[in-house]
């Protein structure tokens, strides 16, 4: 790979510095931040070190900014959230507060929710029933969980009934990517309570774009090899080299296993089984266009059925109150589904609402797309979620690199894996932590202390 002069580079990428230099040091360096990845983490990894007033040069492989939490409103015409959609944590998410300076409008998920058996909804004692199993499934999991890090499969109980295939769905593929045989029971133990959420009205991808105002990331720039020593690291991409003095690297863990980005030294193997022990779910989207509301849904309604099989689905209907549904294609049956390609996973979701609403819901369609991100090549699937055994991966995954490169993301997030917020708040962390490593992160000043003001004394008389 040629090599650029630090002059030329500089030159050529001036935009990528998001905040002036603080002072000259010893060994001339580019910028004081590398961010690889312009997603959740490290937008939060950009803001924080920018505010600090550090120099940072922010590298996207792809063409957008965020992640795997991207709005596209050019497909339908209006917002078409691709990866993630539910902001989970309601008010309690950061970007939820956030969120109130931009403009876009947050609001809470509706609590109710649709099942259908066969083509009816379910019946309030039969709802009764599956919420109960539903509950008792998750607790049972929770409490293996906190006793030994096994697959949480082995946790259910057995007397879910009709209710088995639904229940293992919607704890294995629908909320972690993977069936319930490969996902720890311990990790689902840590993970933070799900069941407050909320939506942004304009897109989740939308918000984290208003978020990155004034980051200037560099798009279509792939980091290709990093190369740390004790004073800084070599940062190298399409377009050259870039001397910086601490790199945040917020790729997915499928990139870090599949050695996607070359690391001298190389990674130690503990991280790489780390990486390989958090791989990547299958998750996607299939936007289907329905103007007129033909299956008589609320906005922002969640349906289930009740399942016979493991190929099955969920709806997410209605987005916002728009004419856009999302049937929502998951784990080994998803993931099978990507492979073949978006025809068969567009006309899998319409055979699958058939069955559920009947033939005049498949006419109903007047638009499709579906997302296909275990083929997208700088993320190589959707969340991150444990295999069993591996729970305590995320913890090792926070350890530094040597001694300038720190590595941010949902997988390492121990009880917010899986989540925009996860993502973010690990960002602001590796920040925190370059930040300080350099010296560049303000102490708090000590308090005064307050002198008690002294009682008059009063003048005797005599």
């Amino acid at each position: 790979m040629s090599r650029l002069s630090r002059r030329s580079f500089l030159a050529g990428a001036s935009s990528l510095l998001v905040a002036p230099a603080l002072r000259a040091s010893a060994e001339e360096f580019d910028a004081d931040v590398v961010v690889v990845g312009a997603g959740a983490a490290g937008i939060a990894a950009a803001r924080r070190c920018g505010a600090a007033k550090a120099r940072v040069a922010l590298f996207e492989a792809s063409r957008r900014i965020g992640g795997r939490c991207v709005t596209d409103t050019a497909l339908f015409g209006i917002p078409f959230d691709l990866g993630a959609h539910w902001v989970h944590g309601g008010s309690a998410n950061p970007l939820a507060a956030l969120a109130q300076g931009t403009g876009l409008k947050v609001y809470p998920a509706p609590r109710s929710q649709t099942v259908r058996i066969g083509l009816r909804n379910a019946r309030d004692a039969e709802l009764e029933n599956f919420f109960g199993s539903l509950v008792r499934a998750h607790r049972a999991i929770d409490e293996a969980g906190r006793k030994a890090d096994t697959a949480a499969a082995r946790a259910l109980p057995g007397d879910l009934g009709n209710w088995q295939q639904t229940i293992e769905f919607a704890l294995g593929p629908f909320a972690c990517g993977k069936s319930l045989a490969n996902v720890s029971a311990a990790d689902v133990a840590n993970a933070g309570s799900r069941d407050v959420a909320a939506f942004c009205r304009e897109g989740y991808g939308a918000l984290l774009v208003k978020l990155a105002a004034g980051l200037s990331p560099r798009l279509s720039t792939p980091v290709t090899r990093i190369d740390g020593d004790r004073n800084g690291v070599d940062v190298y991409t399409n377009n050259g080299r870039l001397r910086a003095r601490t790199a945040i690297v917020t790729v997915s863990t499928n990139i870090l296993a599949a050695n996607k980005i070359e690391f001298k030294p190389e990674l130690e193997k503990s991280v790489l089984d780390a990486a390989a022990g958090l791989s990547l779910g299958s998750y996607d989207h299939v936007g289907l266009l329905m103007p007129g509301n033909p299956l008589g849904l609320q906005p922002d309604d969640l349906v289930f059925e009740q399942a016979s099989g493991s190929r099955t689905a969920a709806l997410l209907a209605r987005g916002s109150g728009t004419d856009l549904h999302m049937v929502e294609l998951a784990g080994d049956v998803g993931r099978e589904l990507s492979k073949q390609g978006e025809a068969e996973m567009v006309d899998f979701a319409t055979g699958w609402l058939v069955s559920l609403f009947g033939a005049n819901s498949k006419n109903a369609v007047k638009g499709s797309r579906a997302t296909r991100w275990n083929e997208q090549p700088w993320v190589l699937g959707a969340m991150s979620a444990a295999s069993p055994g591996h729970a305590y991966a995320r913890r090792a995954l926070r350890a530094p690199i040597g001694a300038r490169i720190w590595l941010a993301g949902e997988a390492l997030h121990e009880s917010k894996w899986g989540t925009v917020d996860g993502a973010w708040e690990s960002g602001e962390r590796a920040a925190l932590a370059a930040l300080n490593q350099m010296g560049l992160l303000k102490k708090p000043e000590p308090e005064r202390p307050v002198r008690e003001s002294q009682p008059r004394r009063r003048k005797r008389h005599r």
